[in-house]
């Protein structure tokens, strides 16, 4: 299978080009005043992705705030009551770009009772930033957010080590640090684990070397993140494409298209494919983008698919591989995070949104909690309170079409919403 790394959309090599690392999704984390918006804030500020007028009105609520120097962290804290308190409470998305690749940043909330949005901001993150001040280690939040990190699939985790300024640049903080990180996250088993001393404020090892680390040989942060390769891991799984909608232009042509993303893997013109829940196969008749017709189609791209043939397809059906069909499952069991400030009904009963389909959920079982401090598993919770960590068992009204979250992070996550008011209140993982 081909990689947008590759070959262009018209199938033909890109000329001069080996390789194409794609969009970087990126979170940051870490606990509160650890510098996640100050570090965004340089990063923006650095790569001279901020225009004039936002440095003006940055610096004008410095001011106000009667600081010296410009406050880079109110390029991220967009909310008023953000700016009062001096924290990050909603996600903030931030969106720059280098000449070797563009990013989309989520600068998520340090406060323990924001952990869901953390989820929120890190459900399709490839990379997380985890921050470390220098002068406290490692924290409860430390810990808390790289167990979270490491539950949603990130493969690749930075733990930025920051504010180094303020114990003069000393290498011995930065090693101990770096052991005490690596005492509870060696079980984590986690795929790319690297560390960066930094100055998120002075801007030393986050876009320019600066001069307060010359004993560090590694490379900065933005140089990292312009290496890192995310785009194979995704192409390279078996083809994953729910149907969102059934395209009919008029009743005066005969074509019938599927509308959706494909979320894995790489479909071309002609390959053999299976329609779920049917089961009947096909070919790839057509790849349609904007009336134009293309050779392939590659993870991330919203296409529509013409099939050989006729088969009943609607919403929520999913169109994949023949090869590694993806399990048909009436129940699940999954590790969910509990979003909302009430415990779950008596009842259990919900829906389930899994990809494109919605079907009716019920939470049949609370197997254990997860203790996020000791990462210790507690047994048969009673209830489950915001924020809380567990595994669950689901059995649903409707099959889903379904990959384990570790193989496949789009096929494998689903979010449960309360049928009574519309409430997202978790989101979950399915094993």
């Amino acid at each position: 299978m081909g990689t947008l790394g590759e070959v262009e959309r018209n199938g033909t090599p890109k000329a001069g080009i080996t390789e194409d690392l794609g969009v970087l999704r990126f979170i940051t984390a870490g606990s509160v005043d650890d510098g996640k918006s100050t570090l965004i804030g340089r990063l923006l500020h650095d790569t001279k992705a901020i225009f004039e007028d936002q440095l003006a009105a940055v610096s004008r609520a410095s001011s106000k705030r009667g600081q010296g120097e410009m406050d880079l962290s109110l390029l991220t804290d967009g909310l008023e009551a953000e700016r009062e308190q001096g924290i990050t409470i909603d996600v903030a998305y931030r969106y720059f770009a280098t000449p070797k690749r563009k990013f989309i940043i989520a600068d998520t909330p340090g406060h323990e009772q924001y952990t869901r949005n953390m989820i929120t901001g890190g459900s399709t993150a490839d990379v997380a930033i985890i921050l470390v001040d220098a002068r406290k280690g490692v924290l409860t939040q430390t810990r808390r957010h790289t167990y979270i990190a490491h539950l949603l699939g990130i493969r690749h985790v930075i733990v930025a080590i920051n504010k180094m300024d303020l114990v003069g640049f000393d290498q011995k903080v930065f090693e101990q640090i770096r052991t005490d990180f690596l005492a509870f996250a060696t079980d984590l088993a986690i795929h790319d684990l690297r560390f960066i001393p930094m100055s998120a404020l002075r801007g030393d090892m986050v876009v320019d070397r600066g001069d307060g680390l010359p004993w560090y040989e590694g490379d900065t942060l933005l140089s990292v993140l312009e290496g890192l390769n995310v785009v194979d891991e995704t192409d390279a799984l078996p083809a994953r494409f729910p149907v969102q909608l059934v395209v009919r232009p008029g009743t005066n042509t005969d074509f019938r298209g599927y509308a959706g993303r494909l979320e894995s893997g790489v479909i071309r013109v002609g390959d053999d494919v299976v329609a779920l829940p049917s089961g009947r196969r096909t070919t790839v008749k057509e790849i349609v983008f904007l009336e134009q017709r293309l050779p392939l189609a590659v993870a991330g791209d919203s296409v529509t698919i013409v099939l050989a043939d006729e088969i009943d397809i609607s919403r929520g059906d999913v169109i994949c591989a023949v090869a590694g069909e993806p399990r048909t499952a009436k129940s699940v069991e999954a590790r969910i995070c509990w979003m909302a400030t009430d415990a779950p009904n008596a009842a259990g009963r919900f829906l389930l949104k899994h990809t494109s389909r919605t079907v009716k959920a019920k939470l049949s079982k609370i197997n254990d909690r997860m203790d996020i401090n000791t990462f210790e598993r507690l047994p048969s919770p009673s209830t489950l309170a915001m924020n809380d960590i567990a595994h669950v068992s689901i059995s649903l009204a409707q099959p889903i079409f379904t990959d384990p979250y570790d193989v496949n992070r789009a096929t494998g996550s689903f979010i449960l919403i309360d049928e009574t008011t519309n409430q997202t209140v978790a989101a979950g993982m399915i094993e």
